[in-house]
Protein backbone atom coordinates (compact mmCIF):
# COMPACT_ATOMS: atom_id res chain seq x y z
CA UNK A 1 0.00 0.00 0.00
CA UNK A 2 1.42 3.47 -0.81
CA UNK A 3 1.06 7.09 1.01
CA UNK A 4 -1.71 9.58 1.21
CA UNK A 5 -0.38 12.26 -0.16
CA UNK A 6 -1.46 16.08 0.39
CA UNK A 7 -0.04 17.83 -2.91
CA UNK A 8 -0.87 21.56 -3.36
CA UNK A 9 0.67 24.89 -4.71
CA UNK A 10 0.29 27.87 -2.00
CA UNK A 11 1.06 31.24 -2.23
CA UNK A 12 3.65 32.47 0.37
CA UNK A 13 1.17 34.18 2.59
CA UNK A 14 -0.91 30.80 2.88
CA UNK A 15 -3.38 30.96 0.09
CA UNK A 16 -4.35 28.34 -2.35
CA UNK A 17 -6.83 30.42 -4.24
CA UNK A 18 -6.36 34.45 -5.33
CA UNK A 19 -9.59 36.36 -4.15
CA UNK A 20 -12.34 35.44 -7.07
CA UNK A 21 -12.46 31.85 -7.51
CA UNK A 22 -15.25 30.74 -9.18
CA UNK A 23 -16.58 28.27 -11.44
CA UNK A 24 -14.40 30.53 -14.50
CA UNK A 25 -11.59 31.45 -12.44
CA UNK A 26 -10.90 28.43 -10.48
CA UNK A 27 -7.93 29.31 -8.67
CA UNK A 28 -8.99 33.08 -8.14
CA UNK A 29 -8.41 36.16 -10.31
CA UNK A 30 -4.34 35.79 -11.22
CA UNK A 31 -4.55 32.99 -8.89
CA UNK A 32 -2.29 31.00 -12.09
CA UNK A 33 0.75 32.61 -10.21
CA UNK A 34 0.95 29.64 -7.53
CA UNK A 35 1.36 27.74 -10.99
CA UNK A 36 3.92 28.79 -13.24
CA UNK A 37 6.03 26.15 -11.66
CA UNK A 38 4.22 23.47 -13.16
CA UNK A 39 2.98 25.25 -16.08
CA UNK A 40 4.49 28.36 -18.01
CA UNK A 41 8.03 28.88 -16.48
CA UNK A 42 8.70 25.15 -15.39
CA UNK A 43 12.57 24.02 -14.35
CA UNK A 44 13.86 20.41 -15.58
CA UNK A 45 13.71 20.40 -11.38
CA UNK A 46 10.26 21.55 -11.94
CA UNK A 47 9.18 18.53 -14.64
CA UNK A 48 11.11 16.09 -12.36
CA UNK A 49 9.43 16.71 -9.55
CA UNK A 50 5.92 16.66 -11.55
CA UNK A 51 6.71 13.07 -13.50
CA UNK A 52 7.86 11.64 -10.31
CA UNK A 53 4.53 12.28 -8.76
CA UNK A 54 2.46 11.37 -11.98
CA UNK A 55 4.23 8.19 -12.18
CA UNK A 56 3.56 7.32 -8.09
CA UNK A 57 -0.05 8.32 -8.61
CA UNK A 58 -2.40 5.54 -8.14
CA UNK A 59 -5.33 7.85 -7.68
CA UNK A 60 -6.27 11.31 -6.93
CA UNK A 61 -9.05 12.99 -4.21
CA UNK A 62 -10.69 15.68 -4.57
CA UNK A 63 -13.59 18.02 -3.34
CA UNK A 64 -16.74 18.79 -4.83
CA UNK A 65 -15.94 22.43 -6.13
CA UNK A 66 -12.85 21.13 -7.15
CA UNK A 67 -14.76 18.99 -9.40
CA UNK A 68 -17.16 21.75 -10.59
CA UNK A 69 -14.43 23.66 -11.81
CA UNK A 70 -11.88 21.21 -12.90
CA UNK A 71 -14.98 19.10 -15.27
CA UNK A 72 -16.74 22.71 -15.92
CA UNK A 73 -16.24 24.54 -19.41
CA UNK A 74 -13.18 26.44 -18.08
CA UNK A 75 -11.76 23.22 -16.86
CA UNK A 76 -9.14 20.66 -18.12
CA UNK A 77 -9.56 19.94 -21.45
CA UNK A 78 -9.82 16.36 -22.22
CA UNK A 79 -5.71 15.26 -21.96
CA UNK A 80 -5.41 17.30 -19.11
CA UNK A 81 -5.56 16.05 -14.99
CA UNK A 82 -3.24 15.73 -12.14
CA UNK A 83 0.02 16.77 -12.65
CA UNK A 84 -0.71 19.83 -14.83
CA UNK A 85 -0.93 20.01 -19.21
CA UNK A 86 0.29 16.70 -20.27
CA UNK A 87 -1.25 13.68 -21.73
CA UNK A 88 -3.66 12.50 -18.76
CA UNK A 89 -6.20 10.09 -21.01
CA UNK A 90 -5.70 6.70 -19.49
CA UNK A 91 -4.47 8.28 -15.70
CA UNK A 92 -5.49 7.42 -12.19
CA UNK A 93 -8.96 7.52 -11.03
CA UNK A 94 -10.12 10.88 -9.06
CA UNK A 95 -12.28 10.01 -6.61
CA UNK A 96 -14.48 13.21 -6.13
CA UNK A 97 -15.61 13.81 -2.14
CA UNK A 98 -19.46 15.05 -2.63
CA UNK A 99 -22.63 14.91 -0.82
CA UNK A 100 -24.29 13.84 -4.14
CA UNK A 101 -22.65 12.31 -7.60
CA UNK A 102 -23.59 14.13 -11.04
CA UNK A 103 -25.51 13.03 -13.28
CA UNK A 104 -23.24 13.18 -15.93
CA UNK A 105 -19.73 14.67 -16.45
CA UNK A 106 -17.97 16.49 -19.22
CA UNK A 107 -14.53 14.54 -19.04
CA UNK A 108 -16.01 11.26 -18.67
CA UNK A 109 -15.29 7.91 -16.44
CA UNK A 110 -12.47 9.01 -14.88
CA UNK A 111 -14.05 10.50 -11.99
CA UNK A 112 -15.27 8.22 -9.28
CA UNK A 113 -17.77 9.36 -6.67
CA UNK A 114 -17.82 8.74 -2.91
CA UNK A 115 -21.16 10.01 -1.36
CA UNK A 116 -20.08 9.09 2.18
CA UNK A 117 -17.44 11.31 3.26
CA UNK A 118 -13.57 11.31 3.36
CA UNK A 119 -12.59 8.31 5.59
CA UNK A 120 -14.61 5.95 2.53
CA UNK A 121 -13.10 8.21 -0.08
CA UNK A 122 -9.85 8.11 1.14
CA UNK A 123 -10.51 4.11 1.36
CA UNK A 124 -11.93 3.64 -1.98
CA UNK A 125 -8.74 5.63 -3.47
CA UNK A 126 -6.54 3.31 -1.22
CA UNK A 127 -8.26 0.03 -2.48
CA UNK A 128 -7.81 1.29 -6.45
CA UNK A 129 -4.13 2.60 -5.86
CA UNK A 130 -2.92 -0.22 -5.05
CA UNK A 131 0.91 -0.26 -4.34
CA UNK A 132 1.06 3.35 -5.77
CA UNK A 133 0.42 6.58 -3.40
CA UNK A 134 -3.36 8.07 -3.15
CA UNK A 135 -2.89 12.12 -3.92
CA UNK A 136 -4.84 14.57 -2.19
CA UNK A 137 -5.29 17.77 -4.44
CA UNK A 138 -7.67 19.58 -3.19
CA UNK A 139 -9.24 21.73 -2.65
CA UNK A 140 -8.38 23.07 0.81
CA UNK A 141 -11.55 21.79 2.47
CA UNK A 142 -10.65 18.18 1.62
CA UNK A 143 -7.29 18.60 2.84
CA UNK A 144 -8.37 20.03 5.86
CA UNK A 145 -10.66 17.01 6.22
CA UNK A 146 -8.21 14.44 5.26
CA UNK A 147 -5.55 16.54 8.13
CA UNK A 148 -8.48 17.03 10.50
CA UNK A 149 -9.05 13.04 10.35
CA UNK A 150 -5.25 12.30 10.36
CA UNK A 151 -5.26 10.40 7.05
CA UNK A 152 -2.48 11.81 5.59
CA UNK A 153 1.13 10.27 5.75
CA UNK A 154 3.02 12.61 3.71
CA UNK A 155 2.19 17.02 3.03
CA UNK A 156 3.77 18.44 -0.15
CA UNK A 157 3.53 22.10 -0.56
CA UNK A 158 5.02 23.80 -3.12
CA UNK A 159 5.19 27.64 -2.21
CA UNK A 160 5.12 30.24 -4.87
CA UNK A 161 7.18 33.45 -4.49
CA UNK A 162 3.71 35.23 -4.41
CA UNK A 163 2.05 37.00 -2.07
CA UNK A 164 -2.62 37.12 -2.82
CA UNK A 165 -3.74 38.94 0.01
CA UNK A 166 -6.64 36.96 0.21
CA UNK A 167 -8.52 34.04 -1.10
CA UNK A 168 -8.75 30.62 0.14
CA UNK A 169 -6.09 29.52 2.66
CA UNK A 170 -5.03 25.98 3.00
CA UNK A 171 -4.93 25.33 6.78
CA UNK A 172 -7.66 27.96 8.37
CA UNK A 173 -10.26 25.13 9.66
CA UNK A 174 -8.13 22.39 11.22
CA UNK A 175 -8.98 21.56 15.06
CA UNK A 176 -6.78 23.53 17.57
CA UNK A 177 -3.87 21.76 18.74
CA UNK A 178 -0.55 20.69 17.35
CA UNK A 179 0.15 18.48 14.31
CA UNK A 180 3.98 17.33 14.64
CA UNK A 181 5.71 17.15 11.05
CA UNK A 182 8.87 15.78 10.13
CA UNK A 183 11.29 17.80 7.14
CA UNK A 184 11.69 15.04 4.68
CA UNK A 185 12.95 17.30 1.43
CA UNK A 186 13.30 20.62 0.04
CA UNK A 187 14.03 21.63 -3.48
CA UNK A 188 14.17 25.34 -4.61
CA UNK A 189 13.57 26.36 -8.22
CA UNK A 190 12.64 30.15 -9.59
CA UNK A 191 9.38 29.73 -8.86
CA UNK A 192 8.02 27.14 -6.19
CA UNK A 193 9.97 26.11 -3.13
CA UNK A 194 8.91 22.23 -3.03
CA UNK A 195 9.07 21.28 0.72
CA UNK A 196 7.91 17.85 1.87
CA UNK A 197 7.07 16.74 5.60
CA UNK A 198 5.87 13.31 6.65
CA UNK A 199 3.47 12.72 9.36
CA UNK A 200 2.83 10.08 11.70
CA UNK A 201 -0.49 8.20 11.94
Amino acid sequence: MGDVVVDISMSLDGFVTAPGADLEHGLGLDGEAIHRWAISDKTDADETILDAAVADAGAVVMGRKLFDTVDGPHGWSEGMGYGGERDQTGGPPIIVVTHRAPETTRLGSRFRFATEGIESAIDQATEVAGDKNVFVMGGAGVIQSVLAAELADEIRIHLAPVLFGGGTRLFEHLPVGTVQLQHADVVATPHATHVTYRLSR
